[in-house]
């Protein structure tokens, strides 16, 4: 248990805006350091076989200009990359995406550290329509972040696969959740968000992700 919490304590979280090509965006930023070379971080970012062991399966065209999609259904367009440095892909999803093209892009920088670790900063900037964004807050989105982003140490660490459903259900995925909702929830709070709006939307948000078996 310790040790996912630790996990979750590394990274830090950050609320604002931003802009996309569909226009005025929501940002979620998550800075942490993984205690790996950048190759290895950037290897498991972009080589397919290591992806779905810490993201989804992916298919598609994996070169710049190419189109990905994984079998969660999120798709498309490779928009950047600058290996080992710089990857921003555009991240479609739900029934409607095909309508908005472009309403969502990731973008992940990696820069080495001093002792052979590797400083990672994903920002997933998106246009996001009613109730998504009043219901849910930053933690629609961050809250999955952090449970891939916990994947991703997983496999960094020691080159495990992550069983995303056991661990979303385990109890200690289920505490993991509370506290990233509960995380989110400040970052939310510090980019100005009304504490009465954000409690509601941290509340929502762990019931989506983790909701009551009663």
């Amino acid at each position: 248990m310790k040790d996912v919490l630790d996990e979750l304590a590394a990274a830090r979280r950050a609320m604002g805006k931003g802009s996309v090509s569909a226009g005025d965006a929501y940002t979620i930023e998550v800075r942490r350091r993984y205690e790996a070379q950048i190759d290895d971080v950037w290897d498991a970012l972009t080589n397919p076989e290591r992806l779905r062991r810490w993201l989804r399966p992916v298919t598609g065209d994996l070169r710049l200009g190419g189109e990905f999609e994984l079998d969660g259904g999120e798709r498309g367009e490779i928009l950047r990359c600058e290996p080992p440095r710089l990857l921003k892909v555009s991240w479609l999803y739900g029934p409607d995406a095909d309508a908005w093209p472009g309403t969502s892009e990731v973008e992940v920088r990696l820069v080495p550290g001093p002792t052979g670790d590797t400083a990672f900063e994903l920002t997933h900037a998106a246009v996001v329509e009613e109730p998504l964004f009043p219901t849910y807050g930053p933690g629609a989105g961050g809250v999955g972040w952090d449970l891939a982003l916990l994947a991703l140490a997983q496999l960094l660490a020691d080159g495990e696969a992550a069983a995303h459903e056991e661990v979303q259900k385990s109890p200690e995925g289920q505490e993991f959740i509370r506290r990233s909702a509960a995380a989110w929830g400040q970052a939310h709070l510090a980019a100005g968000g009304e504490p009465e709006h954000v409690a509601a939307a941290v509340e929502a948000t762990t019931e989506f992700y983790a909701p009551d078996p009663t």
